[in-house]
């Protein structure tokens, strides 16, 4: 309930170079970590929980776009999930990258940017510093600029 709203399936990956002080998952980083997985048996995974959706989380996936695009084609044909994807990259950087873009194609919302710890705020919802931003991809694409989503407003009219 951490890595987006409502309940979610969470696919973490291995790999990160961008090594952010103060990240939560440093043991993800190391690209030799974890243990490879088919896209058949990770999606049995994700619908054996019909009222999940899913987060794509790491270490980075955007490091393993190709595998990462595959399993999101696969969510979208099989099921009616969104998806979810944190990255130590920007909107921007991934746009202009094919091989990145391919992937971000198959993504509902990003989570983008580096955590940097100057900037942490235990405040903010689905982030952990200000410069993260919650990034509505379909909507970016269509509008060809970056379309920020606002989920503090929601979360604080929730508490009155």
């Amino acid at each position: 309930m951490v890595d987006g709203p409502g309940f979610r399936t969470s696919i973490y990956c291995a790999g990160c170079r961008h090594n952010c002080p103060g990240c939560h998952n440093p043991q993800s980083w190391d690209f030799d970590g974890g243990h490879a997985m088919s896209t058949d048996d990770i999606m049995r995974v994700i619908e054996a929980d019909p009222y999940a959706n899913v987060t794509f989380s790491g270490g980075d996936p955007m490091y393993q776009p190709e595998g990462f695009a595959e399993l999101a084609r696969a969510i979208h044909e099989r099921t009616t999930k969104d998806i979810w994807c944190y990255t130590g990259f920007t909107y921007e950087a991934l746009v202009s990258n094919p091989r990145q873009r391919a992937l971000l194609e198959q993504i509902d919302v990003l989570v983008d940017g580096p955590f940097i710890k100057a900037q942490r705020d235990e405040t903010l919802v689905f982030r952990g510093s200000r410069n993260q931003r919650i990034i509505d991809v379909k909507a970016s694409m269509q509008q060809g600029r970056t379309v920020t989503l606002n989920y503090e407003k929601e979360v604080n009219e929730l508490a009155r």
